[in-house]
């Protein structure tokens, strides 16, 4: 299995009675409530830890895009891997943007050059992730009429992979970009592109798209292995369907993971953060949630409760979560936490019963504070990751950076000075 450091970047300023005054985290946020002083030690903060992860031997580091809110502090999640592919050079973690949502980018072929640079900086280390963007920010923070995302993500993501390959210089007249030269320098060093992976939460739109293209999927999902699993189970069928094989690497989870030396004591360290998670940094007005048009009413149907439903809310709500204590989060598998052995079994069982070959690992959550995201990391890496490594080992990932055949990567060192 490979698992991946992954960041939300939260800001972890908000008060205590934020969800009683405030409307939402995103889109309409208070501006008052922002410290752009705090937010500069929290960038610097989180960098670390990602390339403390990229050290202590997680396979790759992520990072991703989210607007106007408090969730997730990168509205630039290439300017982030920008910085971690210098700090990390020394390193042979890979770097996962997921990632630039395709629809906000007017013309989309900035994803191809800024994608290519940084595979470039990086020595080939690049894993892209395309999503269609969240609702909150395609449709709210960015303007973009909910009945035309998907579209344009379709336009974007054909020419980003054209740009990418073609030998030639070309045109593109879209729909919704018209090109007259495309033609970017450079293009990735990964030929013919960096690894694609498609994240999504739900829509089957998405999961078709993955399977038709011979992409992986990753499930992005915060509300417990019942919903994923219910989720996972729709993808295989569907790509059992379409003549797929069962590789376990074609699929990934996103998912909490907080490790202590016992049970117990994960929730003396967690718990606190795991609630200013689920009670601030979600707390988003339901009118923001998904814009009429946004989602198909296939894909409506396949997150509403069945008829006869004992509970009317959807499953897919962080509504329910915000008064559940840490047994709940728990039951739930909303959270996998405890022990290194604890984590490790819910890991090795819920793989086996999903075949999930990738594990996006959420290991700072909330307010947590740098030492304790540190010890989450050395914790898992050291105590939890070298007893799964090998799961699916039988299985050839076709969707990870390989090496380059005859290519030297720069030795990237402090530059000395000579002194005068």
């Amino acid at each position: 299995m490979k698992f991946t450091y992954f960041h939300l970047m939260p800001f972890d300023g908000l008060p205590e009675d934020f969800a009683q005054k405030h409307r939402s985290v995103w889109v309409d946020i208070d501006p008052r409530l922002m410290d752009v002083r705090r937010i500069h030690h929290l960038y610097n903060d989180y960098l670390d830890e990602l390339e403390h992860a990229a050290r202590t031997g997680f396979d790759a580091i992520g990072v991703n895009e989210h607007h106007s809110n408090a969730y997730g502090l990168m509205s630039s999640p290439n300017m982030m891997a920008a910085s971690l592919a210098r700090r990390t050079a020394d390193t042979d973690a890979k770097i996962l943007v997921m990632g630039d949502a395709v629809p906000l980018y007017n013309p989309p072929i900035r994803i191809a050059e800024e994608l290519a640079m940084l595979d470039v900086i990086s020595g080939g280390r690049l894993i892209t992730g395309f999503p269609l963007g969240s609702s909150q920010d395609t449709n709210y923070a960015y303007g973009i009429k909910p009945a035309t995302v998907r579209e344009r993500y379709y336009e974007g993501f054909e020419l980003i992979l054209k740009a990418w390959q073609s030998q030639e210089v070309f045109s593109h007249n879209g729909r919704y970009t018209k090109l007259r030269y495309v033609n970017p320098w450079p293009k990735p060093l990964q030929q013919p592109h960096p690894p694609i992976w498609v994240p999504g939460s739900g829509s089957l739109e998405t999961m078709d798209f993955a399977i038709q293209r011979g992409f992986p999927f990753f499930f992005l999902s915060y509300f417990g292995t019942e919903f994923s699993g219910s989720m996972l189970r729709r993808f295989w069928e569907r790509a059992e369907a379409a003549g797929v094989d069962d590789n376990p690497y074609r699929v990934g989870m996103f998912q909490p993971i907080l490790v202590a030396d016992t049970d117990e004591e994960a929730e003396r360290l967690y718990a606190d953060h795991v609630k200013y998670f689920y009670r601030r940094c979600t707390h988003t007005y339901p009118g923001f949630a998904e814009a009429p048009g946004y989602k198909s009413v296939e894909s409506l149907a396949a997150v509403l409760p069945p008829p006869g439903a004992k509970s009317t809310a959807r499953p897919d709500s962080f509504r329910a979560a915000r008064d559940y204590e840490w047994a709940d989060f728990i039951n739930l598998g909303i959270i996998i936490a405890g022990s290194p052995s604890t984590v490790r079994e819910k890991l090795e069982h819920l793989s086996a019963t999903n075949r999930i070959g990738n594990w996006i690992a959420l290991m700072h959550i909330g307010d947590m504070p740098r030492e304790k995201a540190m010890n989450n990391i050395e914790l898992f890496a050291t105590k939890v990751k070298p007893g799964l490594s090998g799961v699916f080992s039988q299985y050839e990932h076709h969707w990870w950076p390989k090496p380059i055949p005859g290519f030297e990567p720069a030795r990237v060192a402090p530059v000395e000075v000579a002194a005068r």
